[in-house]
């Protein structure tokens, strides 16, 4: 049997000339892991570590890798497998430049995309949708029509479409509705840990890292500050970042303290 897909970040140092935003990060994502919550204030770095995660931004020290080879320096046809094992959902993911781009249209690029990257697909659009709690009657919407909090539930949908080993998840779900986010986030949850996916999910959002994610690492100043469970974090704030988050939302904070 061959070894689970890691993602393994090693002291990396990332940022831009004269400034490093991160300072000697230490990470492993693992398919078949529990994901694994990231935590931090804005301007912690959480943009940079997830940009370099994907290849989009190359480390000044240290490396991110994949099955052992350097994520920076994919190309070809191993580009493509990583981009299909390794699925990454920006809150800002769904641009929209076709106008009559409909949901099923952007579901079926999703599964050509991951058979081109080897993995095989026998996922229906309409299952797609019902993982992250979409109706059939979905499918034949074009994208433009959709709500802010619904295009965020089709951009899980397309990641989830490759049935991929690693999912990496930027504010998930911002833009859903507080009445709907618990229960797409069980959903969610239930699909993650079905299929063996191993997640990193960064949020602010203290309810969802709770709801998902049974370890958290919270990054300040560049640096991992803290990990562990999230009530083990900010009941032993230790550090001033962490601080001002249980100062800052004392109601979301209060009932894991």
């Amino acid at each position: 049997m061959p070894a689970p897909s890691s993602l393994t970040v090693s002291s990396l140092h990332a940022g831009y000339p004269g400034l490093d935003v991160l300072q000697g990060i230490d990470l492993s994502i693992s398919a078949g892991d529990p994901p694994l919550g990231l935590l931090g204030p804005s301007g912690s770095g959480k943009t940079t570590l997830l940009a370099t995660l994907s290849g989009e931004h190359r480390p000044s020290a240290g490396q991110v890798s994949w099955e052992g080879r350097s994520v920076a320096k994919l190309r070809g046809k191993d580009r493509r497998r990583f981009r299909a094992a390794v699925r990454f959902v920006s809150q800002y993911a769904m641009t929209i430049s076709d106008p009559r781009e409909t949901v099923r249209s952007r579901l079926e690029l999703a599964a050509k995309e991951a058979r081109k990257g080897g993995r095989t697909h026998a996922v229906s659009p309409a299952e797609m949708l019902e993982s992250v709690g979409l109706a059939e009657r979905f499918l034949p919407r074009t994208m433009r029509t959709l709500s802010g909090g619904e295009t965020q539930r089709v951009a899980l949908a397309t990641a989830l479409s490759t049935r991929p080993e690693i999912l990496v998840l930027d504010e998930p779900l911002t833009a859903v509705d507080p009445n709907s986010r618990g229960r797409i986030a069980a959903t969610l949850a239930a699909t993650i840990r079905r299929l063996g996916i191993g997640a990193l999910i960064a949020s602010h959002d203290v309810e969802l890292l709770q709801r998902l994610c049974p370890q958290i690492a919270f990054l300040g100043e560049g640096r991992i500050l803290a990990r562990g469970t999230l009530e083990e974090v900010l009941a032993h704030p230790e550090h001033e970042q962490i601080r001002d988050l249980a100062e800052s939302a004392p109601s979301a904070v209060q009932r894991f303290r």
